[in-house]
């Protein structure tokens, strides 16, 4: 491993320690006695995804990460949701044990995955992915969201008093009258 601050090719092992998917080592170079941290992750075998249009590409993570960013930008999701749909869905990828997956599998992964998280970046996605021609299966899209057998998502803000205190105050304020 060579050194990143001054280059030198040699280096010993201070600590290793066992992360999630594989060995966090910190490392002391032998001529600069600087610090860093290398992580050794096995590689799994190559997955590539077939396009739309017939083409095949190496599946890329960060691809994956960039459009779950881009379609959760400016939503309360708390720390860390983004990262862990990535992780589940690459998990279950490479956990079906196939060379080639098409895009649309990923797609409708993300897309259920979205769905349950929030509403407003599961439309966000399903516009791009889906290519909605028209306003109206935007709408057929959103109000399959409103229907009643759909369990609305929480949008993680607080009710100012609880429901039993607006009963109760409601109450008070009839008697006043």
């Amino acid at each position: 491993m060579n050194c990143p601050f001054c280059g030198y090719v040699d280096s010993k092992v201070i600590d290793s320690r066992d992360v999630n998917d594989g060995i966090r080592r910190r490392r002391e170079c032998l001529k600069c006695e600087e610090r860093f941290t290398t992580y050794e992750r096995l590689q799994p075998a190559s997955l590539f995804v077939i396009k739309k249009d017939e083409r095949r590409e190496e599946f890329n993570k960060e691809k994956l990460l960039s459009g779950l960013h881009k379609a959760c930008e400016k939503r309360p999701l708390p720390t860390g949701t983004i990262d862990k749909i990535a992780d589940d869905i690459e998990s279950e990828l490479y956990g079906l044990g196939k060379a080639e997956i098409p895009s649309t599998v990923i797609g409708d992964m993300v897309m259920q995955r979205l769905k349950k998280l929030d509403y407003i970046a599961y439309i966000r996605f399903a516009s791009v992915y889906r290519q909605f021609a028209d306003i109206t299966v935007l709408k057929k899209e959103i109000d399959s969201l409103v229907s009643p057998e759909v369990e609305p998502v929480s949008t993680s803000q607080l009710p100012l008093l609880p429901v039993e205190e607006l009963v109760v105050a409601g109450k008070r304020q009839r008697v006043r009258k």
